[in-house]
């Protein structure tokens, strides 16, 4: 470590946030080419539901493996080895020819994909004291919505001009750039060759417990701290993964919108979706900074996304596009801002050492949520055509989490692992 001026723990927020922006484009690909390639290969509502839900299978498996694995080698190596599964399972999804071909391509993604946040949050916890972390938080998150912005873009030029085929395998070479980028400038911050004295003293400023280690799933599983971020992720994260697979079906066979129209829609919807990413990290820390509790500034964040994301009830009673296009945009920020402070409550309460593992159970618990809800709503869909059902029950979500946060976890603060 030199005594130079920087802040390098921004620069590793950047490349955070490239991570996770080629991790939403990899994942969208498929979104957006669904009713591209359902008529190509003849895909049923049903059939489509269970590719999404292979996705969210392998996605929960991967998080019970990925923080525990993350935990014990360290970031820089365990990122490295998830964007390169991840990649060559995007690329191999050209050579599918049938659901179930599709289906395997998917289970590989979400095997590589699963690992991404658990490795985020832990690096933000790694170099950032927990007054930032929500900010640091919001910021890389903002990728997932530039990722789903650019994948309209992206995906829409290859596939005009190139076949769908290509879609797949050129968004999926761009994680093999990142890895070139994360390996030459990625360092822990005890290790990093360039961060000074002055930002190192800074990043553990909140002079928490340094002691190497990891935590098992059985050592951490049972606080009511874990209990009540598995709750609100199983109840909230598959309503990020039906606007993200769905949103382009739902403008499709409302609307009528073709592959081309439906880029400025999408574009909006995640543009605002990135917003409230930083804007619910911005939120929590601005209370924290006016001299709030991390306990009021978190839950009051979380209450005011589970206000806006009831607007998404009245989704399907609307007839303009763009009125449509809006509320989606509410829900989406809602959901980003609500996302950004509840991987940041999981920082909030456990040690460094226990991070990556409860992101990762936690995230399990979102997953399992996934596929439940990727089969339902791929059935709803099969069996009623309407999507009415769904947003009903994808609006009132958010609620029930933060009343499962309220009643579970009294005060956040740090967790005695010694005594629940």
């Amino acid at each position: 470590m030199k005594n130079k001026t920087g802040n390098y723990r921004w620069q590793v927020v950047i490349l955070l946030f490239f991570a996770t922006t080629i991790n939403y484009i990899d994942r969208q690909v498929i979104g957006m080419l669904k009713p591209f390639i359902a008529e190509d290969l003849g895909w049923s509502e049903a059939g489509y539901g269970y590719i999404v839900a292979a996705f969210q299978v392998a996605y929960a498996i991967g998080l019970l493996l990925s923080g525990r694995l993350l935990d014990k080698i360290g970031v820089r190596l365990g990122y490295t080895i998830a964007i390169t599964v991840w990649s060559i399972a995007g690329m191999a999804h050209a050579a599918a020819r049938s659901a179930f071909s599709f289906g395997v391509a998917r289970f590989s993604l979400g095997l590589g994909e699963s690992a991404n946040f658990p490795a985020a949050i832990k690096t933000v916890a790694e170099w950032f004291p927990k007054k930032e972390r929500a900010l640091a938080t919001g910021l890389f998150n903002s990728g997932s919505n530039v990722g789903a912005i650019a994948a309209p873009l992206i995906v829409t030029g290859i596939t005009v001009s190139m076949g769908w085929q290509w879609a797949f395998v050129i968004t999926g070479f761009l994680g093999f750039i990142w890895i070139v980028f994360w390996l030459l400038f990625y360092h822990p911050p005890q290790n990093h060759p360039r961060l000074s004295e002055r930002e190192y003293r800074h990043i553990l400023s909140d002079n928490e417990d340094e002691k190497a280690g990891t935590m098992a799933w059985r050592e951490v599983i049972g606080y009511r701290q874990t209990i009540a971020v598995c709750i609100a992720r199983f109840t909230t994260d598959w309503v990020w993964w039906f606007f993200l697979f769905w949103s382009p079906a739902f403008l499709n066979q409302t609307f009528g919108v073709d592959i081309k129209e439906m880029v400025l829609p999408l574009i909006i919807i995640y543009s605002f979706a990135g917003a409230g990413g930083i804007a619910g990290g911005w939120l929590s820390s601005h209370f924290i900074k006016s001299g709030e509790s991390i306990d009021y500034s978190r839950k009051n964040t979380i209450l005011i996304c589970a206000i806006i994301a009831l607007s998404i009830i009245a989704t399907p009673l609307l007839s303009n596009i763009w009125v449509v296009v809006g509320i989606i945009s509410l829900g989406t920020v809602a959901h980003t801002a609500f996302a950004s402070n509840i991987f940041t409550v999981v920082s909030d309460i456990f040690p460094k050492k226990a991070v990556g593992t409860v992101t990762g159970l936690s995230g399990f618990a979102g997953s399992v949520g996934g596929v439940l809800a990727a089969s339902f709503v791929g059935l709803v869909l099969e069996y009623t055509n309407s999507y009415f059902l769904i947003f009903i029950i994808a609006g009132t979500m958010y609620m029930l989490a933060w009343a499962a946060l309220k009643i579970l976890v009294p005060t956040i603060k740090p967790v005695n692992l010694n005594n629940q």
